[in-house]
């Protein structure tokens, strides 16, 4: 009887340990609450990783499996410093123990805006941590213990030091000492802190031959193009010291190929050009095998009834960068909605030539607006830009460009409506694709205005003396669904 009850108290344990989360909401919102899971908080300098959820009131369908779900779980990196945030999991749930579908994400760090889900996250996580009467207490006991070993260390050092005699000077040697006694007495005095540099120095025993020694013979300097490296006749074990100190043999050689991309950026060109971004840094490996990239030759798609997509952008103050990239904007309260799902406009920004090509045909520029929703899914609405009339949103933006690359502009007065930017027409273009620049995350829904909006010559000419190529090459469609409003 005794043996069944130990064996049931053992059976228990793997569920005691795999224990379900501990869920505190840090917000309720009309239609979703936000909860955040604190023993999943794990911290690393000012990246914090945690576990959060949002729990809806209604139902919403996931278009990828087609089944219900109310509970979104998110694993995401936070950045305290920077202050953007980084996906790496998203779990949907029909209720709190039945999953409809899991997704692994290769992360894209985005810049998390004010009133967001992320933010209200990031500031219950970046807060520093209390510790508790119990941690202080052990913390104080384990420096206390620490602080005796040292002194205890400390004191046999000096008592072992006082029982073994001083070294004999040379001077006393003669006092019934003999000059090898003394030597040996040397030997067992406590040796210097200094480097011991006498061998080197010391002159051979054997005496040289009569005639002169040859003049050293000069090694020639190596050229300034090659890599100088400092190899050793036994590369695997360190080197020792000997009594003839000959110094290091230089010799060139040639860079290793593994780390020929090692600090490079990427870009659009050159060695940090689009083929070599999934060398650059492993996070970018979907740049070079993912099957669901982007940008597209946007052609062959069915013409249905698409959903309109309903936009929420309100006239507001700007902030503008040059990033080294592109022109890049960012604005107050604005989001679109679609298939019942709210996406908060993160940033916008500007590229030449249009990336994606409609029918085979490129636009001098296109302009980007990405947007993001509180389960992570993002969402970029793309308005191909044709040369014409001069754009007054875009020269407002070009008015209040930054002198320098980095440096971020808020002006205060001028108010920009980003409804004035898009077409007349709602129609649209759409498929599943990925972002056009490093780390090239897939999974995200593209939405590309059919009807192109006017820009002057004048305006493309501004853009082109900053980036005249900022544009991804066209990737492969690879069999994918795209839909066209009609």
């Amino acid at each position: 009887m005794r043996l069944l009850t130990i064996a049931a108290l053992l059976a228990t344990l793997p569920l005691a340990a795999a224990a379900a989360p501990t869920w505190q909401t840090i917000s309720s919102e009309p239609g979703k609450r936000i909860e955040l899971d604190r023993t999943s908080i794990k911290r690393d300098g000012n990246t914090v990783q945690a576990q959060g959820r949002i729990v809806l009131e209604k139902e919403l369908i996931d278009t990828r499996s087609g089944g219900g779900y109310r509970v979104i779980e998110a694993i995401t990196r936070y950045d305290c410093g920077s202050r953007s945030a980084n996906t790496i999991k998203r779990i949907f749930k029909k209720n709190e123990t039945e999953v409809v579908r899991e997704e692994d994400l290769k992360g894209s760090e985005l810049p998390v805006r004010s009133g967001t889900l992320d933010d209200k996250v990031l500031r219950e996580v970046c807060r520093p941590p209390k510790e508790s009467q119990a941690e202080i207490a052990q913390k104080a006991n384990e420096a206390a213990s620490q602080l005796k070993q040292a002194n205890e260390a400390l004191l046999k050092a000096e008592m072992a030091k006082a029982e073994k005699p001083g070294p004999v000077k040379t001077a006393d040697a003669g006092h019934g000492a003999t000059p090898a006694a003394a030597k040996e007495e040397e030997k067992s005095a406590i040796p210097s802190i200094r480097p011991n540099i006498k061998p080197a120095l010391e002159i051979p025993k054997t005496p040289p031959p009569p005639p002169p020694a040859p003049p050293p013979q000069k090694v020639a300097a190596p050229a300034k193009s090659a890599t100088v490296v400092v190899r050793h006749s036994t590369p695997a074990a360190k080197p020792k010291q000997t009594a003839k100190s000959e110094g290091y043999m230089l010799e060139l050689a040639h860079t290793d190929p593994a780390k020929q991309h090692a600090g490079i950026h990427w870009d659009y060109e050159g060695v940090g050009g689009p083929e070599n971004w999934s060398k650059i840094d492993p996070k970018n490996t979907s740049c070079a095998i993912g099957q669901r990239q982007s940008p597209i030759d946007i052609k062959e798609g069915i013409k249905v009834d698409v959903e309109p997509i309903k936009f929420n952008y309100r006239p507001s103050t700007f902030r503008i960068v040059d990033t080294g990239k592109t022109v890049q904007v960012a604005i107050g309260e604005s989001s679109i909605s679609l298939t019942g799902k709210n996406y908060e406009l993160v940033e916008f920004h500007f590229h030449r030539p249009s990336e994606e090509k409609v029918n085979g045909q490129r636009f001098e520029m296109v302009v980007h607006l990405t947007h993001k929703s509180d389960d992570g899914q993002l969402a970029v609405v793309a308005v191909l830009l044709e040369r014409g009339n001069e754009n007054p949103l875009i020269q407002t933006l070009w008015n209040n460009m930054p002198l320098e690359k980095n440096l971020e502009v808020s002006p205060p007065t001028p108010i920009i409506d980003l409804m004035t930017l898009l077409p007349a027409s709602p129609n649209y273009y759409t498929y599943m694709g990925s972002l056009t620049t490093p780390p090239c995350t897939e999974g995200v829904l593209w939405l590309i205005m059919k009807q192109p909006v006017q820009v002057s010559q004048e305006q493309i000419n501004i853009f082109s003396r900053l980036y005249k190529n900022n544009a991804r090459p066209i990737q492969p469609t690879a069999g994918r669904l795209i839909k066209e409003g009609r």
